[in-house]
């Protein structure tokens, strides 16, 4: 018989509490999601929804051959007897496989209208809007679909969590912490509040309280069962940076990123974006990159990401490989060529700055300077959060202070101290600032 009780499932009623299982899991990011679709494929061999959700998994990576399993996978799904739900999520999925990610986001976002109970649906959205540096979006979609929701409903918490990270990304950072400090204690073990509470620490300057959030948390993120855990790994070793211990956020790569890392492009910056920062304060992270850089070289053919590649970029330059940096640069400038709806994030953003950190490698610092300060007023465009695009800036105002342009590097000293008057490494670029002779 099939399903009645889940209206957004055309599977038996077995199938579709595993589903409600791997959505949970999903969207908490907490969890064996693929385990539990295998579980509904086996209670119903016919299980749509199954494939459906194995193709966002898959197509969220933006890793080129999980794109390719993605698309086949898809291809094969019939659009008969799907319920409302269904059928839009896989207009949706077929376009993010396709690199399509605004048009995926505009199907998503018509659908929750209509359907905003569809938690899997919120976190689709949710993350396509941040490869495309739109993570804001979600406070308004998620404040579309809050009234429908009883705080008494399986799932409020994490709903809640998506709003408070919206907020977060808007720069409303004392509401996005008032909400999501309530989401971490509906669900302990969601990913999306713990996270919004490390952004607005990290956004707001408050180092010493995020190492003490993160450790208070500790059982709730750092086990196996936290997918992200290597990202929130990367939160608390930012936090160890600002606190001037550079030592100790090193310690926290090799010991603790690196072991659970796996290869996916999406977890690969974290490891590159750390060494880089930690770099340019006087760490040295040897051969570390030259083991890092042929993880990334299986993902590349096929991959559809302005941020990663950056990232591909940025590991190639400082292993020393100029043939695997250009093998990068050209893939993307092949993308950017294609008639795609992120072609021009590619065109006017990535490869703009993969170019300028090669000036900044090749201690070519004004030409880093006058590369970055083009792309910086656009940014948001390479995809990502606010905070893992500071990596950006952050290079900036390094380069700045190396060129020895003193004006430029006060002023961006001052900006980010504004921000963040606490930071270790925000005082010295100005005191290096200060240095520069008039």
């Amino acid at each position: 018989m099939r399903n009645t009780g889940h209206a957004g499932v055309s599977a038996n009623a077995e199938a579709a509490g595993h589903i409600d299982e791997a959505i949970r899991a999903f969207t908490l990011n907490f969890g064996d999601a693929n385990g539990y679709l295998t579980q509904a494929r086996e209670a119903d061999p016919g299980c749509a929804m199954a494939d459906i959700l194995e193709g966002w998994l898959l197509a969220l990576t933006k890793d080129g051959a999980q794109l390719a399993r993605a698309r086949e996978l898809l291809s094969g799904i019939a659009g008969a007897g799907l319920t409302e739900r269904e059928t839009q999520h896989l207009a949706a999925v077929r376009l993010a496989a396709e690199g399509r990610w605004p048009s995926a986001v505009a199907v998503l976002d018509r659908h929750l209208m209509n359907d905003p109970h569809d938690l899997a649906g919120h976190q689709c959205a949710l993350r396509l809007d941040g490869y495309l540096g739109r993570f804001h979006r979600e406070a308004a979609r998620a404040a579309r679909a809050l009234p429908f929701w009883s705080k008494d409903e399986p799932g409020y918490g994490t709903m809640l969590s998506f709003y408070g990270f919206g907020l977060e990304e808007l720069g409303d950072f004392a509401r996005a912490e008032d909400v999501a400090r309530t989401a971490a204690e509906l669900e302990p073990y969601g990913y999306w509040p713990h996270h919004t509470v490390s952004h607005v620490l990290e956004m707001t300057g408050r180092p010493d309280e995020g190492v003490d959030w993160m450790d208070g948390r500790l059982p709730y993120w750092a086990g196996p069962k936290c997918n992200n855990r290597v990202h929130i790994w990367w939160h608390k070793a930012l936090f160890h940076i600002e606190l001037g211990e550079f030592e100790e956020a090193l310690a926290l790569h090799d010991d603790e990123i690196l072991p659970a890392m796996r290869v996916a492009g999406t977890q690969l910056c974290n490891a590159a974006s750390l060494l880089w920062r930690l770099e340019t304060l006087g760490c040295e992270a040897g051969e570390r990159w030259s083991r890092l850089l042929p993880l990334w070289q299986g993902l590349l053919p096929g991959m559809t990401s302005p941020f990663n590649e950056v990232h591909a970029a940025m590991t190639a330059l400082r292993a020393g490989d100029r043939a695997a940096y250009e093998t990068v640069l050209d893939g993307m400038k092949r993308t950017a060529a294609a008639n795609s709806e992120i072609a021009p994030a590619y065109r006017d953003i990535s490869i703009p700055v993969a170019e300028a950190m090669a000036c900044f490698t090749d201690g070519d610092y004004a030409g880093a300077v006058d590369g970055l300060l083009t792309a910086e007023a656009h940014l948001w465009r390479m995809g990502g959060s606010i905070a893992q695009r500071d990596l950006v800036m952050w290079t900036l105002a390094a380069a700045a202070v190396r060129a020895g342009q003193r004006n430029v590097a006060l002023a961006l000293a001052n900006e980010r101290l504004a921000l963040r008057p606490g930071s270790a490494a925000n005082r010295r670029f100005q005191q290096e600032a200060r240095a520069i002779a008039a």
